[in-house]
């Protein structure tokens, strides 16, 4: 199925150029709409010749914060500078080009790249995915999508960082799971921080009968084993240096020695690491060999701890109470519940929040929703706390910066008002009506505030 785009143009300069543009997409194949039908098309293309605050602006809306993929065509390379071109990006477009005299060509590159992401978001949003890796935050699918690129149209090495808990594992075994190579093997999974180090040899190489004490047979290491399919090493910062400088020679020659042997074995893996470590300044220290890391850096993908996607929290919660539930059908939870859940800190992030469910659940009984009687006594707040407001320290410290950057009163309230709509009709995909019912105002009012702004 081909890739549908909304067309918007800003600019008489850049109305012609759309009206080439739009012609060309349909020769090709490539159907177009209106860009308030966000829910048909893939991605919108923005057509324009100056870059200001009210395009930003456009950009921040039609993007709904990253989550729906603009991408901006500039009418010459004046208009789209080094400056522009990050404006852009940061306002939350996919990417930023500059016209050429061919809308053919134009329009063969964004076939390219429209067909591309289609495929990307398709299998973002099958089963596979869904049912596994939960959230919709846009940090998340920003996260997700990079994955899915990186495993479905390359065989690079990638290295997986974040905080403990946010799911490398998973991730690793989705890039496996969705990896085009045909007839690969299986996945092999080694936990580096479980490594003896006396054993570290045979570990990953194996090792031949008599080799050492104990070794009353020959045996397959993980680079025997990971052979035509992935090897995915978790916290692999954990490993000591001499262990690193011969993970390095396999890497780069792709043949290795058991620990006792002398023929060598050649291994063809696609290679994933895993750590929580900030690599960089483990090399800085001199802990982690330099040319190791760049060997197994070439795609880097973090994933954001839990509090930089709050309004994943209750997805989750929702997921692992299915999870847990006898008929698959997760209870309903109480307002007090939630309220807990969203202020709670989560240091292990998603597995410590799968642990909480997991008590909470054991503690339910009866049907009914889950009401605070579920919270474990360790988990409820002491009578002489206050639960962490929503304005807590990261909005405190948001408010000291621009005052002392000169920001006045009227500005800060005007930009606190303007992020929450922008969040709001974000979140509710574009619907006013239920974003004005989040925010507390009428529909006529929020479409009042927003004409204002254009």
């Amino acid at each position: 199925m081909k890739a549908t785009a909304w067309v918007h143009t800003v600019g008489s300069i850049a109305g012609s150029l759309s009206e080439q543009l739009v012609d060309s997409l349909h020769r090709s194949g490539i159907a177009t709409c209106e860009r308030d039908a966000l829910s048909e098309a893939d991605t919108g293309i923005l057509v324009f010749d100056t870059v200001d605050p009210p395009l930003l602006e456009f950009v921040r809306e039609s993007s709904r914060q990253g989550q729906q993929r603009v991408l901006g065509i500039a009418t010459s390379r004046a208009v789209l500078s080094a400056d522009t071109t990050w404006s852009l990006l940061h306002a939350g477009a996919a990417d930023a080009w500059v016209w050429c005299d061919s809308p053919e060509l134009v329009t063969e590159r964004l076939s390219a790249r429209l067909d591309r992401w289609k495929v990307v978001d398709q299998l973002i949003d099958s089963p596979m995915v869904r049912n596994n890796l939960i959230g919709q935050s846009s940090v998340w699918k920003s996260s997700l999508r990079q994955v899915v690129e990186v495993a479905r149209f390359s065989d690079a090495t990638a290295l997986l960082t974040g905080e403990s808990g946010t799911g490398k594992e998973l991730v690793a075994r989705l890039i496996h799971t969705i990896d085009p190579r045909p007839n690969k093997r299986d996945l092999v999974i080694l936990d580096c921080t479980t490594v003896v180090p006396e054993l570290s040899g045979s570990e990953f190489f194996g090792h031949e009968r008599g080799a050492f004490t104990g070794a009353t047979s020959p045996r397959d290491g993980a680079f025997a084993m990971a052979d035509g399919g992935t090897l995915f090493l978790d916290e692999v910062g954990e490993l000591p240096l001499p262990m690193q400088a011969q993970l390095l020679r396999v890497v780069q020659e792709r043949k290795y020695k058991r620990v006792g042997g002398n023929e060598w074995h050649k291994t063809d893996f696609r290679l994933v690491c895993a750590t929580n470590r900030d690599l960089v300044g483990e090399v800085a220290a001199g802990r982690f060999r330099n040319d190791l890391y760049f060997r197994i850096a070439t795609c880097i993908l973090g994933l954001p701890p839990l509090r930089d996607r709050p309004e994943d929290i209750l997805p989750l919660a929702r997921h692992f109470l299915a999870e847990l539930a006898r008929d698959g059908t997760p209870p309903e939870i109480e307002e007090p519940v939630k309220h807990l859940l969203l202020r709670r800190g989560y240091s292990g992030n998603v597995r410590e929040m799968r642990q909480l469910i997991s008590r909470i659940a054991t503690r339910h009984v009866g049907g009914g929703p889950i009401t605070v009687g579920d919270i474990p006594e360790a988990e409820r707040p002491k009578p002489d706390e206050v639960l962490a407001a929503w304005t807590d320290q990261a909005f405190e410290t948001a408010i000291r910066r621009a005052l002392c950057l000169g920001v006045v009163l009227k500005d800060i309230g005007q930009n606190a008002a303007e992020t929450a709509i922008r969040i709001a009709v974000s979140e509710e995909n574009g619907n006013l009506q239920r974003a004005a019912k989040r925010l507390g105002v009428t529909d006529r009012a929020l479409q009042i505030r927003r004409a204002n702004r254009r």
